[in-house]
């Protein structure tokens, strides 16, 4: 069983990651560890006088800690149960790659398209909304870019809008948003990917592709918290959450989205109340620009298709998993959970058939405990989506793993989830 104290105790013992405001954040002989409490919150006192930086994936028994090179022989002599999980973060993120520019659309291409090179690396901010751009561009009729409202540094928050036959809105929606937590760049590049593969798939009638685009209206954003992204890219590669200062605390800053949607917001133990935490959940339901801009899209889209949403998913990284309602209701049982756990499953084996890569499907009360105000208990409960998930991509939370995924991986990442979506837009 895992203890709610955990959640709210974790700020107060781990000292602030905060850098002065703009100053760069180096990692640079970080000892990433997995900590296993085992629902003890004392264990936190123990490491409470080291500087270490909280970089915990989720709430739940395990916490994952960034030691500081000069404590790194004292947290070790405490002989807490832990595994490793990065050597030195900073050597580590070096492997992701410098951000690269965007080269633009393929002149070998007579549908316009951009380039395949820009799933080689990682991009800056401005070129993803360059690259959706061009997608839509290369298929004007069939595609809409929006705006669905501003961050809070005045960001516009865009996504694209895809369909087929018999034009938008005759069809069932899919709703796909990414890079809700800043730091997973990998989820934007996988909904681009996909979003790509179904648009060139159209255009050269391939029969999968056009299947889909003719089945469902896709609406996909792929950075839902642009503030935080470009944080992530400038000056904290594992900054989590928004940019928002709650009632204008300069110390603490940032709202986790993820714990910020209007329902089952308050669970005990599902979110923190304290605006240092990782998991800070706002100081009310949906009180951050970003939330207030996704429900009343989300509003709009329920709105626009009277065929219901089939599919909803918030791709997050990492871990590798298939994520299943409940987070804010850890007593209740998601409505035809075994039929929804075995067509996770089977996605899940689509998945592995094209690089061996292992998702597990489940709850996330199974996996993490209670994760309150979450994406999916609204898409479920609120937007009435057939199906709600997450998926955590890559990595695995293991040596070598945890928070870094190097650029070679992006490709790989894409092709098994285009694999896995097929397959389960197809099953449904």
């Amino acid at each position: 069983m895992r203890s709610h104290a955990l959640t709210l105790i974790l700020p107060l013992v781990v000292a602030d990651r905060l850098a002065p405001r703009g100053e760069f954040v180096s990692y640079h002989g970080y000892k990433v560890v997995n900590i296993d409490t085992h629902g003890d919150s004392s264990l936190l006192e123990k490491i409470s006088s080291l500087h270490t930086v909280d970089l915990s994936h989720e709430t739940g028994d395990h916490i994952d800690l960034a030691v500081a090179p000069d404590d790194i022989a004292a947290f070790e002599a405490l002989g807490l149960s832990h595994s490793v999980v990065h050597d030195d973060l900073g050597a580590d993120l070096a492997l992701e790659g410098d951000l690269t520019p965007y080269s633009g659309k393929d002149d070998a291409c007579r549908a316009g398209l951009p380039s395949t090179d820009w799933f080689n690396s990682y991009h800056p901010y401005e070129d993803h909304l360059n690259f959706t751009r061009d997608l839509h561009q290369a298929f004007p009729d069939n595609s809409k870019l929006f705006t669905i409202g501003k961050s809070f540094e005045g960001r516009d928050i865009s996504g694209i809008h895809l369909w087929g036959a018999d034009g938008p809105g005759s069809k069932p929606a899919v709703y796909w948003h990414a890079t809700t937590h800043a730091r997973e760049w990998i989820a934007t590049m996988t909904v681009e990917y996909i979003a790509y593969q179904l648009i060139s798939g159209y255009l050269k009638e391939d029969s999968e592709a056009s299947w889909l685009l003719d089945s469902y209206d896709f609406h996909i954003i792929p950075v839902v918290n642009p503030d935080g992204f470009i944080y992530s890219q400038t000056t904290d590669r594992m900054w989590r959450k928004n940019r928002q200062p709650p009632n204008g605390n300069l110390t603490c800053i940032g709202t986790d989205l993820n714990r910020n949607w209007p329902h089952l917001w308050d669970t005990p133990g599902g979110a923190s109340t304290d605006p240092c935490a990782q998991n800070f959940r706002g100081l009310a339901p949906g009180d951050t620009p970003e939330m207030r801009a996704i429900v009343a899209h989300a509003d709009t889209v329920v709105a626009a298709h009277p065929s219901g949403v089939a599919l909803f998913i918030d791709w997050h990284s990492f871990s590798q998993l298939i994520l299943l309602p409940y987070g804010g209701n850890c007593s209740a049982s998601v409505e035809g959970l075994d039929a929804q756990m075995a067509l996770a499953n089977e996605t899940a084996a689509a998945i592995a058939a094209v690089h061996g890569t292992v998702y597990i499907p489940g709850p996330v009360c199974g996996f993490f405990g209670a994760a309150s105000g979450g994406s999916m208990d609204y898409a479920f409960d609120i937007m009435g989506a057939e199906l709600a998930w997450a998926m955590e991509l890559r990595p695995t939370n293991t040596a070598g793993g945890g928070f870094v995924l190097p650029a070679d991986q992006i490709v790989p990442t894409g092709e098994e989830n285009w694999a896995g979506m097929k397959y389960l837009l197809k099953a449904m």
